[in-house]
């Protein structure tokens, strides 16, 4: 089982858990709003990390910007599974084709 797998499990698990004991339920009692808030956060350290060429600050900001996509995106109900099925839909398309596709 891959650690994406495994992540997005532990996120699903801590949906039920107690705010006070684990980071992952505080996010997700902050509804939606705060767990995209939270992403874009991470998000621009891993770009500033990547703007910089830190190559291990950028892993791990990298990997703080996955983990709070998948909260992010659990908070909303989309589950790594549907994440995965978009991008096996799209395997194999041109990226100027998918993209055309949506306009």
């Amino acid at each position: 089982m891959s650690i994406l797998i495994q992540l997005a499990e532990t996120i699903q698990s801590r949906k039920a858990a107690d705010p006070d004991t684990s980071w992952t339920a505080k996010l997700l009692s902050g509804g939606p709003e705060k767990c995209a808030a939270k992403f874009g956060e991470e998000a621009i350290e891993a770009i500033i990390e990547a703007v910089k060429g830190d190559r291990e600050a950028l892993t791990a900001e990298a990997a703080d910007a996955l983990y709070h996509l998948l909260v992010m995106c659990a908070a909303r109900g989309v589950s790594l599974a549907d994440i995965e099925a978009e991008l096996e839909r799209r395997h194999g398309t041109s990226g100027i084709e998918e993209k055309a596709s949506r306009a």
